[in-house]
Formats: structure tokens, C-alpha cells, sequence
């Protein structure tokens, strides 16, 4: 770099002199760590980096929704049952999810 680019305030002089700096970054520079993201933060960020696959997720989870409907519309019994077994399973891993979040910190 030259001093004509630092003293005009040019993008190169710019960060020339922040890499010069021994100040830390600014906390919204700062690289975030994917550990860092919440769970829908996660899915968003693979979504983008891979649009095509979160289409075909998206595609594949209507597809299993029409079974559902269907499997509810011809055995409505049977569906209750297994819906309920569901629901309990899905209750047990968000409470182990809870309580391994909280010991983990």
C-alpha cells in the first residue's frame, strides 16, 4: 500500500490499516460458530447452502403428509393410536433435548 491510499481513505488503505490494528474485531464481524445456531437457524443455513436439497426435503415431507391424511381418512383408529405413540416419543426426545441443553451449560 502507499501512504496516496492511505491518506485518500481508499477500501485498500482501509484494511490495510485494520489488519495493521491490534484491536479485536467488532463482535458483529466476528465469524459465528455453527455450534452457536439454534436448531431452525441450522436448517435455514443448510437450506442455502444446498437450495436443491431443501427442496426435495420439502418435497419428500408433503409426500409423506398425503400418506398421513390418507392413512387417517381410511383408518382413523388405527392412525389415532399410532399418532398418539407419536406424540409421546416426540414429547420424550424434546425432554431429553431439554435436559441435556441445560446440564450441558
Amino acid at each position: 500500500m502507499t501512504d496516496d491510499a492511505e491518506s485518500r481513505g481508499d477500501a485498500d488503505g482501509t484494511v490495510a490499516e485494520r489488519a495493521r490494528s491490534d484491536a479485536p474485531p467488532d463482535k458483529g464481524t466476528a465469524p459465528t460458530d455453527f455450534g452457536d445456531l439454534t436448531l431452525p437457524q441450522r436448517a435455514f443455513v443448510a437450506a442455502v447452502q444446498n437450495p436443491t436439497r431443501g427442496v426435495v426435503i420439502v418435497g419428500l415431507l408433503a409426500f409423506a403428509f398425503s400418506f398421513y391424511v390418507a392413512f387417517w381418512l381410511i383408518y382413523p383408529l388405527v392412525a389415532a393410536f399410532l399418532s398418539a405413540i407419536g406424540l409421546i416419543l416426540v414429547g420424550i426426545v424434546v425432554l431429553v433435548y431439554v435436559v441435556s441443553d441445560r446440564f450441558a451449560r
